[in-house]
């Protein structure tokens, strides 16, 4: 049982998200994905909400878009926010910079997603080892604080899972249901 009470806010809208045809740009990104208006605004209403949990402390994930997203929840609740690295999106290895279909196409099955990685990449468990080690080290650390957790949907979805203690059959059946954490949404674990 965690220590703190933990809120999960999965960064808001970029232009990414408006694409049809989805190429991959995780991590490092050629230039950086920054929140669409309709995304400042989103994140502007989740952090009204969240002045009145009295937030104490923001971890995100260092990326362009998940920054921002935590900047403009500080700004609301004056939290203190720590980047940290092991919150960034899964890396996709040689897939990055392609259509997003080619990698889904590299698995065999949605199962063979959590051990199978691409070449350069990591698989689901490997992301799912460094998020969960992450809230690990800070469950460990803090004690009876309001922690907001900023990242994006795999390592939300995946961090969420093991707090949980959901199988890997329960998280696939999540994601094949589109029940996993959406853009700009906040989650009360």
């Amino acid at each position: 049982m965690p220590k703190n009470n933990y809120f999960l806010l999965r960064h808001g809208q970029t232009p990414y998200q408006l694409k049809k045809d989805k190429i991959i740009y995780p991590w490092p990104e050629p230039k950086p994905l920054l929140l669409t208006k309709k995304g400042k605004e989103e994140i502007k209403s989740i952090a009204k909400k969240l002045k009145k949990e009295k937030i104490d402390l923001i971890f995100s994930s260092d990326l362009p878009r998940t920054r921002q997203t935590a900047e403009i929840i500080a700004e609301e609740t004056g939290s203190k926010i720590v980047y940290d690295q092991r919150l960034r999106e899964i890396n996709v290895g040689i897939f990055r910079g392609r259509k997003i279909k080619e990698y889904y196409d590299y698995f065999s099955s949605p199962e063979e997603m959590f051990w199978k990685a691409p070449q350069k990449g990591e698989n689901l468990r490997e992301v799912q080892k460094r998020v969960f080690d992450f809230f690990k080290e800070i469950d460990k650390k803090y004690n009876r604080k309001n922690i907001l957790i900023v990242s994006h949907g795999d390592p939300l979805w995946l961090l969420e899972g093991k707090i949980k203690k959901k199988s890997d059959a329960e998280l696939i059946k999540e994601k094949l249901e589109g029940k996993t954490i959406k853009i700009g949404e906040l989650r009360k674990l």
